[in-house]
């Protein structure tokens, strides 16, 4: 896959300390924004954080362009309702060739691997068949959720910080989890005191609420913590 952060809103740090100055301030924005240098920035930002005063964070966007992920993967993002897509469509690019996306542990079983690429090979040849006789809005059905597709996604901070906290978690799809993973790693070098934290809430909170389905990941962050503070 290939993940790029292709726009955001300049300043994003200064903004959401702004926008929370505000509330509290009979100066208008521009000058709030004066003010703010950029140690009372991170203090203002880490201190929403703590204190979970997350709609200041709304006023800021990140726009990624995303290629090369799955259809399995493209309806698992837009389950984030609180975004803004935009997909290349199958009922009006066609897809010949199609690249696909294969799971890892088919890629390491020879037979399951021969098994599959045989299966997407016939697809691709059923699927050019159809298109001399149907159109492709209607050929597009026997594509599989493997056909890989191109995305463009607009998230503001609080979205994206739900978005990090859901699918960087181990219990989330191998393949979300890695979009997510590399997503966070662009907008942490562009808004670190907002995104330096983000995370699984195992990370972020102490806390799991997989309950029985638990990767297990929570109880070694708090045996690593006893260890680096004997007091607790």
């Amino acid at each position: 896959m290939n993940i790029e952060l292709i726009q955001y809103t300049p300043d994003p740090e200064k903004v959401i300390a702004a926008a929370a100055r505000l509330c509290y301030s009979p100066d208008p924005v521009p000058e709030l924004m004066e003010q703010l240098d950029e140690e009372r920035v991170a203090n203002f930002v880490q201190k929403l954080r703590s204190m979970g005063h997350l709609s200041p964070f709304e006023h800021v966007s990140f726009q990624f362009s995303i290629d090369g992920v799955s259809r399995a993967l493209s309806h698992q993002l837009v389950r984030h309702r609180i975004a803004s897509y935009s997909q290349r469509s199958q009922r009006y690019v066609k897809e010949e060739g199609f690249d696909f996306v294969i799971p890892p542990t088919i890629r390491r079983n020879p037979q399951a691997l021969e098994r599959f690429e045989n299966v997407m090979a016939t697809l691709q040849e059923e699927y050019q068949a159809l298109l001399a006789m149907v159109p492709a809005e209607d050929a597009r059905y026997i594509l599989p959720n493997a056909c890989t597709t191109s995305l463009m996604a607009t998230f503001n901070a609080r979205s994206l910080m739900n978005f990090f906290e859901h699918r960087t978690c181990m219990r989330a799809q191998w393949e979300i989890r890695i979009l997510a993973q590399r997503m966070l790693e662009l907008v942490r070098e562009v808004a670190p005191n907002v995104f330096g934290q983000a995370g699984p809430t195992c990370v972020t909170q102490g806390i799991c609420h997989e309950g029985a389905m638990s990767c297990g990941r929570i109880k070694a962050l708090k045996k690593q913590k006893g260890k680096d503070d004997p007091n607790l």
